[in-house]
């Protein structure tokens, strides 16, 4: 059993949290992880920042930004996990785009993923239809390539969950990343496709910022993604966010598992 199959099995209902690795600095990014750990989190996704991420609101675009300008690197972020990896078994997730794992090279991107204990990837702006593209490596390397259904996937929903490695990503609303005061979409049918098409547990992301919409979301799913709320509080406090970072994942992890 793997990283990313043994949480789903312990927690039923898994919080998910995401962040840009190097918004303020890596060893912040390090620090944040372990902070996101210990407040209860069951994976952690982590941005690789990139000059045009298509799927992210102004508040990741913006932590991107801070990123890059800080002299983060794809190799940088390797050592960093590899040394994080020690510290925890938590599963972690890279959200990164096409671009970025083809300039570094695709055989050596999953053979670090699977050296510095990276159990899975997701490509934005991947169809499922090009994932051929990566699925050698990711298969080689025992690196699963997350996959993204969005409100719009419809008939192709059983398509994509049937080939779902790791979990499968439900994306809420339109659009991109960022806090939503009302998620509208009908999760719970998408759910039910899902599940017809696979056992790989499901989470739900985009627009999730308050405990009861993670709540929501867990109750119907197998769990709930945050990225914009918590990089929103790295960015308001920088090198003090952990404490508040910390107070906020404990709060959101307590609502998803009572979604039980």
């Amino acid at each position: 059993m793997n990283r990313l199959e043994q949480v789903f099995a312990e927690k039923k209902k898994v919080f998910i949290s995401f962040i840009t690795a190097g918004d303020p600095s890596l060893a912040m990014t390090k620090k944040l992880i372990l902070t996101i750990v210990k407040a209860g989190a069951g994976i952690v996704e982590i941005g690789i920042p990139f000059s045009d991420p298509v799927a992210e609101g102004k508040v990741i675009q913006r932590a991107n930004i801070r990123a890059l300008s800080a002299g983060t690197t794809t190799d940088k972020i390797f050592d960093m996990l590899k040394e994080t990896r020690q510290d925890t078994d938590v599963p972690f997730v890279f959200l990164t785009y096409a671009n970025p794992i083809y300039a570094y090279g695709c055989e050596k991107f999953f053979a670090r993923c699977k050296d510095v204990g990276v159990d899975g990837v997701i490509i934005p702006d991947t169809p499922f239809e090009e994932r051929e593209e990566f699925l050698p490596f990711s298969k080689k390397y025992q690196v699963a390539l997350v996959p993204l259904i969005a409100p719009t996937s419809k008939d192709r929903i059983k398509m994509i969950a049937s080939q779902a490695e790791g979990y499968v990503y439900l994306v809420s609303s339109l659009g991109v990343t960022g806090i939503r005061s009302n998620i509208t979409t009908d999760m719970k049918t998408i759910v039910e496709e899902v599940r017809k098409a696979t056992n790989i547990p499901a989470a739900v992301g985009f627009g999730i910022a308050e405990p009861k919409q993670a709540y929501d979301m867990a109750k119907v799913s197998d769990g709930a993604i945050v990225g914009s709320a918590i990089e929103k509080i790295i960015e308001e406090y920088g090198e003090d966010s952990p404490k508040y970072v910390y107070e906020y994942v404990k709060k959101m992890t307590e609502a998803v598992e009572a979604a039980i």
